[in-house]
């Protein structure tokens, strides 16, 4: 086996992933962090190098995967032909496995009821108010209307109580869900199951349940962890106060990403 090579500086925290290698699980959200938080969310893609960045790293480590709140579909969009890559959406609902869509079935019965909670949301949402449905969930963005925050949480707190979904905070956004106990923490806990080693990339709030099964991993089984936070202006402080690694933004995710698998690849590897 290669020797790793050498990660320093503020990557430190990342070496034991590295040496881990094949017995490592690395996971990472979507937008911001592989992708630059925009208003249209329709019109999020993944910065330059973010597919290479994975490749490479399906090459080096057990498991790779992008966990993220988005539909599989759209995951599926920009990254269904990097062979290897894990594809999770919906904070778990969905996922792909070989070529198939495969939802949570006790989320199936919840779909009719979010479509509903999204159809009222629209015909009541002021100009300005994005809602996004997903199937699954349905979440309500207000980046472009700032002054829109007051009525979104009112309007999502009214659909909460009316159906039974859980209203969920994120970066100029809440979403509604069904009430299941899915999140990315059970995905990465599911994930890493097997692992010496596992990583998360995130940057907001639905992040901190994969922080906090990294911490649980750590305690009860003693795998070795590490937290990436790609933080900007924006980046919420609690997020941070988790991170075991800051990063700035999508782009310092990716480097971080190319680096920990060249440390991984070992000393002379290209």
């Amino acid at each position: 086996m290669t020797a790793p090579g050498p990660l320093g500086g503020r990557l430190v925290a990342l070496a034991p992933i590295a040496a881990a290698g094949h017995r490592a699980v690395v996971v990472t959200d979507f937008d911001g962090t592989l992708a630059a938080i925009v208003g249209d969310p329709a019109a999020a893609r993944p910065v330059p190098g973010a597919r290479a960045a994975l490749a490479r790293a399906v090459g080096e480590f057990g498991t790779v995967a992008v966990v993220s709140g988005r539909p599989l579909a759209f995951l599926a969009g920009h990254f269904g032909d990097v062979g290897g890559l894990v594809l999770v959406g919906l904070y778990g609902l969905e996922r792909r496995i070989g070529d198939r869509l495969v939802q949570a079935e006790a989320a199936i019965p919840w779909r009719p009821v979010v479509a509903g909670a999204a159809d009222r949301l629209a015909s009541g949402a002021p100009a300005g108010i994005e809602i996004e449905r997903k199937g699954l969930t349905v979440t309500v963005h207000w980046r472009r209307l700032p002054a829109g925050a007051a009525w979104a949480a009112q309007a999502v707190e009214d659909e909460a109580a009316r159906t039974g979904l859980v209203a969920h905070p994120g970066r100029a956004t809440l979403e509604l869900r069904p009430p299941l106990a899915v999140d990315k923490g059970t995905v990465v806990e599911e994930l890493a199951s097997w692992a010496q080693a596992a990583c998360f990339f995130g940057d907001d709030m639905g992040d901190l349940p994969a922080f906090a099964a990294l911490d649980r991993l750590a305690g009860e089984r003693g795998v070795a962890v590490a937290k990436v936070v790609a933080a900007d202006d924006e980046c919420p402080p609690e997020v941070v106060a988790q991170a075991d690694v800051v990063v700035e933004g999508p782009a310092g995710a990716v480097r971080a990403l190319e680096e920990l698998s060249a440390a991984a690849a070992g000393p002379g590897a290209t």
